[in-house]
């Protein structure tokens, strides 16, 4: 077994311990009412759109979602929450160490012996969801999971769902398919770019995602058959049968809770990675961490 199918599979736990913590960190993340900005990098920026939806569509604030480096420094936030698994990535240590004294920070992080530790204000450590494998799976959800449940917003069935998304067999047909593309609406769009990015990484896949209403203008051009269209949540009106008229896989995403969807796709990418003859833990040209002015 791989570190990342290890790690992938380990979630349900995770996810778990992260909503029974929620309570203890009440006051390292976000009121209620503050303006908010969740910035990231790579995953973390996917899980800070994610995060930013939800919280709005919850009611709770101004929510915006940046990758760190290309943050505006000439808004106001109440507070800057960074998402970062490694805690040593370079947009983001830089990004907090501009705000310091101007802005409150907050790090989510999975490692606490690295530089973030004294860069940002608050801290929220998520260290038994840490990962050996460059392809973050756990900690990404396991920090999502966090903030879903701090905002109310963590149903009681995800983490059975997650157990479920982890035995059910994988749609058939789909590890063979040449394209994949993932659709989401509201914080589900965060979800479909993740797994679109974890296509990418783990299985060198041609790899797509848009929020679902976008996917009609345009990209549904290059869906045909033997490539696959999947779905975060519910669908809008007729797009099945559009996708299905081209020829291509519809893959539904509306049977469990989102969060477990991703697992699912998490498990593709792994397979079509194996299929392929690839290693998933060590994809080609990344590192766990990206950390400018080292090779």
């Amino acid at each position: 077994m791989t570190h990342v199918e290890d790690e992938l599979s380990s979630q349900p736990e995770c996810w778990q311990r992260a909503v029974e913590l929620a309570p203890a960190h009440r006051a390292a993340l976000p009121a209620p009412g503050e303006r908010v900005a969740v910035v990231g990098c790579g995953t973390s920026y996917f899980m800070a759109q994610a995060v930013a939806a939800l919280r709005e569509s919850t009611g709770a604030g101004e929510t915006d979602a940046f990758a760190a480096s290309e943050f505006p420094t000439g808004r106001a936030y109440d507070r800057v929450v960074a998402l970062t698994r490694s805690g040593t990535t370079t947009e983001v240590l830089d990004l907090l160490a501009a705000l310091r004294g101007r802005t409150r920070t907050t790090a989510v992080t999975a490692d606490p012996a690295t530089p973030v530790m004294a860069t940002a204000d608050d801290l929220v450590v998520l260290d038994f969801a840490d990962e050996r494998s460059v392809v973050q799976t756990r900690f990404a959800t396991t920090a999502l999971t966090l903030l879903r449940a701090h905002l109310g917003a963590h149903p009681a069935q995800a983490v059975a769902d997650a157990r479920t998304a982890l035995t059910d067999p994988l749609p058939e047909g789909l590890v063979d398919c040449d394209q994949f593309t993932f659709l989401g609406r509201g914080w589900t769009v965060g979800l479909a770019q993740e797994a679109a990015l974890k296509m990418r990484e783990a299985s060198l896949s041609w790899t797509e995602a848009y929020p679902a209403m976008e996917y009609r203008h345009g990209p549904i051009s290059i869906t045909a058959e033997n490539r696959a269209t999947w779905m975060f949540g519910a669908a809008p009106d007729g797009l099945a049968d559009q996708v299905r008229a081209t020829g291509g896989h519809w893959v539904p995403g509306d049977r469990l809770d989102p969060l477990a969807e991703l697992v699912r796709a998490q498990r593709l990418a792994v397979a079509v990675a194996a299929a392929r003859g690839l290693d998933p833990d060590s994809p080609r040209h990344l590192t766990r961490s990206v950390i400018l002015g080292t090779s």
